[in-house]
């Protein structure tokens, strides 16, 4: 029973999928409701700093229905895409009615596509990273792949890192930053494991290149089916789940360095180099991602057990 309150954010994605048919002020409910009733009701709802028992953590661990949740996402968010493409069909749509579909796509696509995507993407087995990748693509951010697990987590809270927020480091300016340089830095590591494996870097084993490739012909396919216009809406939508995960991302670390040694080599990472959120209704509907000190120390630990 306790796995099914991670069906909570099913609730966001109905009334995601109810506003693109809709218009007015309704077609922004999504929004409202993510940035305006949940964190509201975050202030007047304690965090629950409550930690799993060993006995308990034994059976989330082996209880697949936290998994089923996570796999159920891949098919739905496809469906959302294709419900917010052909939803401009409609011929009264004005700039307010088309925003609004807009930024509601753009919360799935940070929610679903790039926070579950994140999810799965820590995960050994094959088809759940290539589970993680088809989320990724749906918000045209494949080479978080590569760089979140071989960059940030390795680099995390120190100055090479682009996905740690420095001090006093305006969030706007940290968008910037970590987008461009996070995109740099995973052409880095793909081409390096291309040298060290004995291939070309700009061949179709690197998986940078299959990244561009496979995000090019899905945008050809919006493209040739909905026409130039509607996927310019997708784009934005896409671009708006990106800045939602470095926004996350800037909280998550601000201001928190590594100590360096006197041979150049940083201590290891712990829980102090993230910050945590204990709040409810954010753990259940980012899956626990607010819990990230735990998941920094112990990246393999899946969300269901994640500790304070």
């Amino acid at each position: 029973m306790k796995s099914l309150k991670y069906f909570a954010p099913i609730i966001l994605y109905i009334i995601s999928l109810k506003s693109f048919w809709l218009t007015g002020i309704a077609v922004w409910l999504p929004v409202i409701y993510s940035f305006g009733l949940i964190p509201l009701l975050e202030l007047l709802l304690k965090p629950n700093h409550k930690n799993l028992s060993q006995a308990e953590e034994d059976l989330a661990k082996t209880n697949k229905w936290y998994d089923y949740m996570l796999y159920l996402i891949v098919p739905l968010q496809f469906i959302a895409i294709y419900l917010f493409l052909i939803g401009f069909s409609q011929t009264n749509l004005n700039l307010f009615d088309i925003a609004g579909r807009i930024a509601s796509m753009g919360v799935l696509c940070g929610t679903f596509g790039i926070n579950v995507g994140h999810e799965l993407g820590h995960r050994t087995n094959i088809w759940e990273q290539r589970m993680a990748k088809v989320l990724l693509m749906s918000s045209l951010y494949m080479h978080f792949f590569v760089e979140h697990n071989k960059g940030h987590h390795k680099n995390v809270a120190t100055l090479i890192d682009p996905a740690s927020a420095r001090f006093n480091e305006p969030v706007y300016l940290f968008y910037f930053r970590s987008i461009f340089y996070s995109y740099l830095s995973a052409w880095q590591i793909a081409n390096l494991e291309m040298r060290k494996k004995g291939f070309k870097v700009f061949s179709f084993q690197n998986e940078m290149v299959q990244f561009h490739l496979i995000e090019i012909a899905f945008l050809l396919i919006v493209g040739f089916v909905f026409g130039l216009k509607i996927t310019l809406y997708f784009m934005i939508a896409a671009l708006i789940g990106i800045l939602m995960l470095e926004t996350v991302n800037y909280i998550e670390h601000y201001g928190l360095q590594r100590k360096r040694s006197e041979s150049g080599n940083y201590e290891r990472t712990i829980p102090s180099h993230s910050w945590n959120s204990d709040h409810i209704l954010g753990r259940i509907l980012l899956f626990e991602l607010s819990r990230h000190s735990d998941h920094h120390y112990m990246a393999s630990r899946k969300y269901q057990i994640l500790k304070s």
